[in-house]
């Protein structure tokens, strides 16, 4: 797709408040869902505030030329149980946070010195289009399952009791079926849009007018499942409002209490929980960065270069962290709306940013951005990562499939990938596109040797 709108390019003040939503909105379900995954009293507004910081970071380290928002980690979830599970307590497990988010960004300080001493050359002929190409299309289809599942997800629950009437668990009202209705008809208003779109605005906005279309409809049904006592059409919590945080409780203030009683012990069980991790996340951080060059056609590696968007990931990382308890990394989501919307500005991921920052403090606006209900999410997700599969996909065009040796290390990457093939080594798992990136290369290494006769 044509870029409407380049990195340097600076929309008017109107059109990049709205670019701007559209992108908060796209990375806003995974940023908050860390925290709420888990628990322990993590706050959602900080994880939002630090994304927003640490994005700030990563676009200074990058000197402006790279347009991706910072978000909450999934990679980093493992890690941050275990920063819980041996505290002594849950201001010594904040306390863990931010001294695992500190080790993982002093990784990617490494490697970024690395990189900058030994340059990009390596990478390059290690993770060449036939490699990076299906991996990029792994970390969209990676995430189907994820969209599918929100998709038949509402936000209203209730208890589950077993026989003793003791609480078992939750379930949500909503029936399956008008969940997926309100999913669909945000991804068709979304696609609708950005295709017969008749004006420019509304073809660059997609998502925020599937979303409320889609939101419109859940609230519609929500209304009347409440009217007529009918839980199977409650969708949206609207309870949420009732108790909405006002001030954000930020990681920083709880991990001072819990300085004092941190151990030895302790700290090593971070080490081991966090810095490996890193070097997993280190790959997806290069086919992220890979992706996003193929939509914008300038090679990010080489300019601002590999090392400082590393040093930009691993210190907004950090900072990140400081605020909102997770460690930051680039967003496929956001990389997925800047090649939906064709505005790639830097303006924009600077302005979601600082929205970002400014969102923590609004607690209706925060309150109403997570009562978006999961369908809704889901159906704007179908799209945003079938984009990034989409994307992988189109660089292997330029690969030779008639080749067996490129054929052997597509069909491994994707594979393994789409498989879920994954490996656990204690406290670090080593994800799908991990495993389906280092397998690519090992093929690609054992078989470049080989010409084609």
């Amino acid at each position: 797709m044509k870029l409407t709108y380049n990195v340097e390019d600076r929309p008017s003040f109107g059109e990049t408040l709205v670019f701007a939503l559209q992108q908060l909105l796209a990375i806003l379900a995974a940023t908050i869902a860390v925290p709420s995954i888990i628990g322990n009293g993590m706050s959602q507004s900080a994880a939002l505030f630090g994304a927003g910081v640490g994005t700030i970071v990563y676009l200074l380290f990058t000197k402006f030329k790279s347009p991706v928002f910072l978000g909450s980690s999934f990679a980093f979830l493992g890690s941050m149980f275990s920063a819980f599970g041996g505290a002594a307590s849950v201001s010594v497990g904040y306390a863990g946070l931010i001294i695992g988010a500190i080790l993982a960004g002093l990784v990617y300080v490494v490697l970024s010195i690395v990189v900058k001493l030994c340059g990009v050359k390596w990478i390059n002929a290690l993770m060449p289009a036939v490699v990076i190409g299906p991996t990029v299309a792994i970390i969209g289809l990676s995430l189907a399952g994820n969209a599918v599942g929100d998709l038949q997800k509402g936000n209203v629950v209730h208890d589950v009791l077993d026989e003793a009437g003791t609480v078992v668990g939750q379930a949500q009202n909503a029936s399956v079926y008008v969940c997926i209705i309100c999913g669909l008809v945000t991804l068709a208003v979304t696609m609708l849009c950005s295709v017969y779109g008749k004006k420019k605005m509304i073809r660059m906005i997609p998502f925020i007018i599937g979303i409320v279309a889609g939101y419109a409809l859940a609230s519609i049904f929500t209304v009347i499942g409440n009217a007529a006592d009918i839980p199977s059409l409650q969708i949206v919590n609207f309870a949420a409002f009732k108790s909405m945080q006002w001030v954000p409780s930020f990681t920083f203030v709880e991990a001072f209490k819990g300085v004092s009683s941190l151990t030895v012990e302790y700290f090593v069980t971070i080490f081991v929980a966090y810095a490996p991790v890193a070097f997993v996340v280190f790959a997806e951080h290069i086919a992220d960065h890979k992706n996003l060059s193929s939509i914008i056609e300038h090679d990010l590696l080489e300019d601002p270069g590999l090392h400082r968007t590393l040093l930009g990931d691993g210190v907004g990382s950090m900072a990140g962290a400081f605020f909102g308890g997770c460690p930051n990394t680039t967003y496929g989501e956001s990389v997925g709306c800047v090649a939906i919307s064709g505005n790639a500005s830097v303006v924009t991921i600077l302005t979601t940013a600082v929205m970002a920052l400014v969102a923590a403090f609004v607690a209706p606006f925060t309150t109403f951005l997570a009562t978006i209900p999961s369908c809704v999410m889901g159906g704007v997700c179908i799209a945003l990562y079938g984009f990034i599969a989409v994307s992988g996909l189109k660089m292997i065009q330029q690969v030779d499939l008639g080749d067996n040796r490129n054929l052997f290390v597509v069909s491994v990457i994707l594979i393994c990938g789409v498989g879920g093939m994954s490996v656990s080594f204690g406290k670090v798992t080593i994800t799908e596109v991990a495993c389906a990136l280092i397998l690519g290369i090992l093929a690609n290494v054992m078989l470049k040797g080989k010409k084609k006769d």
